[in-house]
């Protein structure tokens, strides 16, 4: 099988993304490992089972050398195509992208990745000086610990809209279980990093008021979230997560 370079639907820096008649070909750089590989197909095949709107996996496989992941394609935009297309619209789009949140979260899994966990140990072994990561990891100890699934990487650009008005969620590579809170605080920060101020404040206001969690609460996360994405950043996003690390002075 030859790959179709006339139907390429995204480029990144190591994945370029095919359409393929009705599925997507997601095709990995060679440097890839395929332990990688098969835990994002696992991630998205354990959320499927669960009963949330994603692109069914059908296939692990290589074509020419590299690794490739096949998935159903989902004809629709994106929540963010649709924000910008429509801005007067995009309250609405707003809060039906925090409504899809609280649906992830509704669901519970044992099958995923400990988001505590991974969270401290990131933060351990991380070139913060030894006070701040003290101080990060004795806070971690204390946060409540979840097991609902938390997509950790959630944006308007990770959904899709149908024509019928039905979702999916896209990219599950990063999914694990956890805290809401922290997963709203990885979206808050998307959306700053993005310079969306507005959209993050509309957002956090929307969150809790929907989830019901103080936002005091929800604050306590951001120098923890922000802490563990500074590690593996590159240098502009580092420069911009270090600035939340001394969120709340600890």
């Amino acid at each position: 099988m030859t790959i179709n370079a006339d139907k390429i639907l995204a480029v990144k820096t190591d994945i370029t993304v095919y359409k393929d008649r009705d599925t997507v070909l997601k095709v990995f750089d060679k440097d890839f490992k395929k332990s990688d590989i098969i835990y994002e197909a696992l991630n998205q095949s354990v959320v499927e089972e669960e009963g949330l709107p994603v692109p069914r996996v059908l296939e692990v496989t290589q074509l020419d050398g590299k690794w490739v992941i096949r998935s159903e394609y989902i004809e629709g935009k994106t929540l963010e195509r649709l924000m910008l297309e429509n801005p007067e619209k995009f309250d609405e789009y707003l809060e039906l992208f925090v409504d899809i949140q609280q649906e992830i979260h509704s669901k519970q899994t044992r099958m995923l990745t400990d988001m505590k966990d991974e969270m401290n140990r990131i933060i351990v072994g991380s070139d913060l000086d030894a006070t701040a990561r003290y101080e990060l990891h004795t806070r971690l100890v204390n946060m409540s610990a979840r097991n609902k699934i938390c997509h950790c990487k959630f944006y308007p650009s990770n959904v899709i809209i149908r024509p019928d008005g039905s979702h999916c969620i896209l990219d599950w590579v990063q999914a694990a279980r956890g805290n809401a809170s922290a997963d709203a605080a990885e979206t808050y920060l998307l959306f700053k990093k993005e310079g969306m101020n507005e959209a993050a404040d509309k957002y956090v206001d929307l969150f809790c008021q929907k989830s019901g969690i103080d936002i005091k609460y929800f604050r306590q996360w951001l120098p923890l979230v922000a802490a563990s994405r500074a590690v593996t950043a590159n240098r502009a996003d580092r420069e911009f997560l270090m600035q939340w690390v001394d969120f709340l002075k600890y």
